[in-house]
């Protein structure tokens, strides 16, 4: 017989109808924190329950965490094993498969595909695992399980690396689970092959959620001179290639990614037109405007300025910062796109930013198109940090 689950309460005060209408997690301060929930190790299971008793679903606990409940199933008699982590890759997979022609994709993200906390991308034969919450931590053999499953995965990366795992209170730890790498997966997007370092690489190696941007910017970079700024392994600038940019200047702070641009640049047949200049970003824009370089497209893809409140007004000022220096870069006529990964900075905020800086540039926009993640990346409605990548694409005049 299965020992009964633990209980955890929801105090009075706290909204059980958010809970009820698909809001997948339970705050700290939201929850009845005695003695005996306190005890919970990190990743247990148990059944959250109103204040009045009634019960709520299945969850997961992790009394380290300011996100001390997520939810996993609305039914609280469900049991989390390797068939259920299965059904929910097997989901996963079949919106993918009719989302993509080739297997390179997001194939789980997080809470949006019922996998709290768990990332998964896939580059063909290979897959890596995200496991940025406690209890994925303590079934990362069932997960790696359940994902071999899948057919044509013969590689699984566990990657437990980020800001997520730390706010976990979980350890960094990268490792090969299962079969073997001889070194950067290429993977085919918009015409372009990119080059990614499962092991070594940032988070899985390649962000698959800027697909349909690159393929927007393409369309605007056919015979552009193209400069792309914080570029990673060459994201928007071989995109920009493929789609007949007449050259393409990439800036990044990392060597080992720049080099990897580089590959990937002559894998797409494009590298007498590639360039790349290693830098700090802020400082290189400062250095081209005083070369007087211009541009006919010009992207700025930075990391996370505002990845929680607290850091907020920080990231809106540096948001705000990268739109000033940039837009000088941008010939008459030409396109800007600014970027942001930020949950914590919405839309609004964000292109506000975006505008105050292009306006202190010395420029006047149009806003062209308002691009987001790509459908491999589902957002959950009821949780607004699901909808975190924003995309803003301007036409600067003289």
């Amino acid at each position: 017989m299965t020992p009964a689950l633990p209980i955890v309460r929801l105090r009075p005060k706290a909204e059980a109808r958010a809970i009820r209408h698909g809001f997948p997690w339970v705050y700290a301060d939201e929850l009845v924190t005695d003695r005996r929930t306190q005890g919970l190790a990190a990743g247990t299971f148990a059944v959250l329950e109103d204040a009045e008793r009634r019960p709520l679903g299945l969850v997961t606990v992790n009394p380290a965490s300011k996100i001390i409940a997520r939810m996993m199933d609305r039914d609280p008699g469900a049991v989390i094993d390797r068939g259920w982590i299965a059904g929910r890759i097997a989901r996963a997979l079949a919106l993918r498969e009719r989302l993509h022609d080739a297997p390179f994709y997001r194939l789980v993200h997080a809470e949006a595909d019922g996998l709290p906390g768990v990332v998964i991308d896939r580059f063909g034969d290979a897959a890596v695992i995200q496991p940025n919450a406690a209890w994925a931590e303590t079934m990362i053999g069932d997960l790696a399980a359940a994902l071999a499953g899948v057919e044509g995965v013969a590689t699984i990366i566990k990657n437990g690396t980020g800001r997520a795992r730390g706010l976990e209170g979980l350890a960094e730890e990268t490792v090969l689970l299962t079969g073997a790498l001889d070194g950067p997966v290429p993977v085919p997007m918009n015409g372009a092959t990119y080059m990614a370092d499962l092991l070594g690489g940032q988070k899985t190696g390649l962000f698959f959620d800027q697909r349909p941007n690159h393929a927007f910017a393409a369309r605007l970079a056919k015979g552009a001179r193209v400069l792309d700024v914080f570029s990673h392994v060459g994201g928007f600038a071989l995109a920009a290639l493929a789609g007949g940019a007449e050259s393409a200047l990439a800036i990044d702070g990392s060597a080992a990614a720049l080099e990897l641009a580089g590959q990937g640049a002559r894998a797409t047949g494009v590298a007498d037109r590639f360039a790349t200049r290693k830098g700090d970003a802020f400082a290189t824009m400062e250095a081209l405007a005083e070369e007087g370089a211009r541009f006919d497209l010009v992207v700025c893809d930075p990391p996370a300025f505002a990845p929680s409140k607290p850091s907020l007004e920080a990231g809106l000022r540096a948001y705000e910062r990268v739109a000033r220096l940039a837009a000088p870069l941008v010939a008459p006529g030409g396109f800007l796109c600014l970027c942001s990964c930020s949950h914590a900075a919405d839309l609004a905020q964000f292109r506000n930013a975006s505008a105050r800086g292009i306006g202190r540039g010395g420029r006047r926009a149009q806003l062209l198109h308002t691009g987001f993640a790509g459908p491999d990346h589902p957002q959950l409605p009821q949780l607004a940090e699901s909808a975190y990548l924003k995309a803003l694409f301007f036409r600067l005049e003289g």
